[in-house]
């Protein structure tokens, strides 16, 4: 499995608990404004997910993926706001790496490994920042509570990886660092565009 440790040596150097953004979020800091901003732009993301499960055939993970873009819809309906066209250059970075790496398998791969696997601790951090700090409708809850405890997308890629020729892992980690760094920087654009 060394595999795996390059792919999580690669996430920890972006790991998105520890950006500035999410421990704001958690802490109760961020304005609703922010958070209105983060469920616009980071929405357009959320949507590129089923692409990449359809890329590696899971056509079952694709249509859940699906479903959870409307969970998100209703995220940014309750902080009376819609998913809308990005406006951040991070976040447009961000939309061009997912749609180029979401394109092939191996690179589908790493790129949604760099997401799912931070995705239950993340979601966990801000479901109780939301709970906590913000009073708002429980509709924004949903989407985070889902998938604060939903890590069996994260092993079904790995046993996908581990089944690859050695000389795809390469390319999967890769493709995973991208996706990690891109991720980070477009919270920092967030952070930065609606914090600054």
């Amino acid at each position: 499995m060394d595999f795996k440790q390059a792919l999580d040596n690669k996430i920890g150097d972006y790991n998105l608990l520890n950006h500035p953004f999410y421990q704001a979020w958690s802490a109760g800091e961020l304005p609703v404004d922010v958070l209105r901003s983060y469920a616009r732009e980071y929405g357009a993301f959320i949507s590129t997910i089923p692409k990449g499960w359809k890329t590696l055939n899971e056509t079952e993970t694709a249509e859940e993926e699906t479903e959870h873009i409307d969970m998100w819809a209703d995220f940014a309906d309750g902080l009376d706001t819609a998913v809308s066209e990005a406006q951040i250059p991070q976040v447009k970075v961000l939309l061009e790496t997912a749609d180029e790496l979401f394109s092939e398998p191996a690179t589908a791969l790493g790129a949604l490994y760099a997401f799912e696997v931070q995705q239950p601790a993340t979601a966990q951090s801000k479901l109780t920042g939301l709970k906590e700090f913000y009073h708002l409708p429980e509709t924004v809850e949903p989407y985070f509570e889902t998938h604060s405890h939903n890590e069996h997308e994260a092993e079904k890629l790995l046993e996908y990886i581990g089944a690859l020729p050695s000389e795809s892992h390469t390319t999967v980690v890769q493709a995973c660092e991208q996706m990690s760094a891109a991720l980070w920087n477009a919270l920092t654009g967030i952070h930065d565009a609606e914090c600054a």
